[in-house]
């Protein structure tokens, strides 16, 4: 299997700034020495070196994840992320014709792509929304129409099918997808996608708490060993204090509940609206230093960004 995040943002949407920008290209300008500058290499070196808040970001786009099994595409979440996986498809000519598109739930940040779907407007693709919730169609159908959008899904000439996902598990591209609710205002739920032993968890908008480290068949079967744990880690242990029952998680709690579970690679998602580069990447140096009090044989600690690719 392959990932790539497309959408890592929680809430809405995050450009970075003119200010931002400034005070990146400040920062960098202050480093560089004169033998920084003086051959392609030294300046490779230079740019290699430096924090990663300055060289790159974060992302601003909302949730859309892409997993690549051997036999298709599997798409979670339809955020503003949604729209640069299409216009990446169309960019490398891919061949690809269906799309299954799994929600975790309904809010706006993981439904704003939707409208954008490059592949939506190619007519022979084939689209499915699937979801836990009985609701989808009327809800995915209802966010697209005026006066919220100025046209209909009617407009778009790829087929359109609607799954209400029953039970708990389905085969999809030739990969198992199980799906468990989790805590959060309205109902959400994680999606674990298995294919040839090796497993990914996406768990968006979830407040972890006792219970998901109960010791039951279901949260054994769900998290117990996932190659890739991608979890909501809105808040830092202080912020979690005070809001709690909010739906989210603390990266703290994130890094505990990867290894009570043995998770191999924790990847802290979901960021703050109000977190620049600079404060996501000292939340993972934090998560890392928290993974480190716990012992040794934890999960390795990412924090998602736009562009990530992971291969299992």
């Amino acid at each position: 299997m392959f990932v790539k995040f497309w959408g890592v943002r929680g809430s809405l949407p995050m450009p970075l700034s003119a200010d931002q920008v400034r005070g990146k290209i400040a920062a960098v300008v202050q480093r560089m020495r004169p033998r920084d500058l003086e051959s392609a290499e030294s300046r490779e070196r230079f740019l290699a070196g430096l924090p990663p808040y300055l060289f790159g970001t974060i992302g601003g786009n909302t949730a859309c994840l892409e997993i690549r099994t051997t036999r298709g595409i599997i798409i979670i979440d339809g955020g503003t992320g949604l729209r640069d996986l299409g216009l990446s498809l169309e960019r490398r000519r891919d061949p690809t014709r269906n799309f299954p598109i799994f929600f975790t739930h309904f809010h706006w940040d993981h439904v704003q792509g939707i409208p954008f779907f490059g592949p939506a407007f190619v007519k022979g693709n084939r689209l499915t929304f699937a979801s836990p919730f009985p609701s989808i169609e009327r809800t995915i159908r209802e966010q697209m129409r005026p006066p919220y959008f100025p046209v209909t899904m009617d407009i778009m000439p790829a087929s359109l099918k609607f799954v209400y996902l029953q039970g708990d598990r389905v085969r999809v591209a030739g990969a198992e997808v199980q799906w468990k609710r989790m805590n959060h205002p309205g109902g959400a739920f994680a999606y674990r996608v298995t294919e040839k032993g090796k497993s990914v968890v996406f768990a968006t908008d979830a407040e972890i708490t006792d219970r998901e480290f109960q010791q039951r068949a279901e949260n054994r079967s769900f998290f117990e060993g996932a190659d890739v744990l991608i979890l909501d880690a809105q808040y830092t242990l202080e912020e979690s204090f005070s809001k709690f029952d909010f739906g989210h998680t603390s990266y703290t709690m994130a890094v505990n509940l990867a290894t009570e579970w043995k998770v191999k690679k924790l990847v802290l998602y979901h960021f703050d609206p109000r977190y620049d580069d600079r404060k996501i990447w000292s939340i993972r140096r934090a998560a890392q230093w928290h993974g480190e009090q716990l012992g040794p044989g934890g999960p390795q600690i990412l924090a998602a960004q736009e562009g990530l690719e992971l291969s299992l």
